[in-house]
């Protein structure tokens, strides 16, 4: 097997299968028992990072060469509500990881962990952020991931493991859960266009400033780093510019048929939230020539078209 991408189930995992069927590589991916993969060709197993020896048995018998660890605990709302779990999956399912590859003899594979923009934190007097930037984190979920990045550093320096780390951005594209921001506001706006709510758009902090990317583009950024990568570095995946949520809102409103009214909603927002987080990409594009190809306009278009296209309007 070529590639095996760890928790395929998700919003990032059907680009991702995607990429790798361009490349033509032999991908095998992992779901849990109630998931399903939504486009692309690949073995699907079942697996859950929390069994240690699930993950052996299935590296054992296919030894990828490229592993992408995509299963996660996403959501900072969830990692509010449930930090236990959050800490679970993201820590000791990665940790799990490791250690299943460290134990296999003679199996050397390069290994992407994938963690966010929220491992920054708090950022003050700093318009970018590098590699290098001290980390923050302001929420459990990020937490969990840059104790993640940390392991992964371990283990790549400690066993020579061939493990590359990234620092994920905002990416946003069709199929992403509407806990996220974009994704909630393009199925508002569908929903008020179709009649199924009142044309009244809730909304949470509109002042933070996020650095956002199309999927597609990310995927291809990750593909890059297992081929061209240093091993036991990290790099930051974004569009190199940060814009308001507030901007999100108003391109998807330009966007709209109808007349909407924008109403805070208390329960969107959340408990602390960092102002600004801007990715400085100048490592990963110096070491792998990954440029962005996507634009935000295009892609917040594509996803308000398709909520429009599963209610019947297009």
């Amino acid at each position: 097997m070529d590639a095996l991408i760890i928790g395929a189930g998700g919003f990032v995992g059907s680009y991702l299968i995607q990429e790798l069927n361009q490349k033509n590589l032999h991908t095998g991916a992992t779901i849990l028992p109630r998931e399903h993969i939504r486009s692309g060709f690949c073995d699907v197993f079942t697996l859950d990072i929390m069994q240690e020896s699930e993950i052996k048995s299935l590296l054992r018998t296919h030894r990828p060469k490229y592993i992408y660890h995509l299963a996660a605990q996403s959501s900072v709302a969830a990692s509010w509500k449930n930090p236990e779990f959050t800490i679970d999956v993201n820590i000791k399912g990665s940790l799990h990881l490791l250690e299943a590859v460290r134990s296999i003899p003679e199996y050397y594979p390069r290994i992407l962990l994938v963690g966010s923009s929220e491992e920054y934190g708090y950022i003050k007097r700093q318009t970018s952020v590098t590699e290098l930037t001290p980390l923050h984190p302001g929420n459990p979920y990020a937490a969990s991931k840059a104790c993640q990045n940390m392991l992964g550093t371990i283990y790549a320096k400690s066993y020579g493991m061939g493990i590359v780390m990234v620092r994920a951005f905002n990416h946003i594209g069709i199929g992403q859960s509407p806990t996220f921001v974009a994704a909630d506001f393009a199925l508002q706006i569908a929903e008020i266009e179709a009649g199924f709510r009142k044309p009244v758009i809730q909304v949470g902090n509109l002042s933070a400033k996020r650095d956002f990317s199309d999927v597609r583009d990310v995927v291809r950024a990750y593909t890059l780093l297992m081929e061209k990568g240093c091993a036991g570095e990290t790099y930051n995946v974004g569009s190199g510019h940060a814009v308001p949520i507030q901007e999100i809102l108003d391109l998807l409103l330009d966007y709209s048929t109808e007349s909407i009214v924008i109403e805070q909603n208390p329960d969107k927002m959340r408990p602390s939230d960092v102002p600004v987080i801007q990715a400085d990409i100048s490592k990963l594009q110096a070491d792998t020539g990954w440029t962005p190809v996507y634009s935000l306009e295009e892609t917040l278009r594509s996803m308000l078209d398709h909520n429009r296209k599963n209610f019947g309007l297009l």
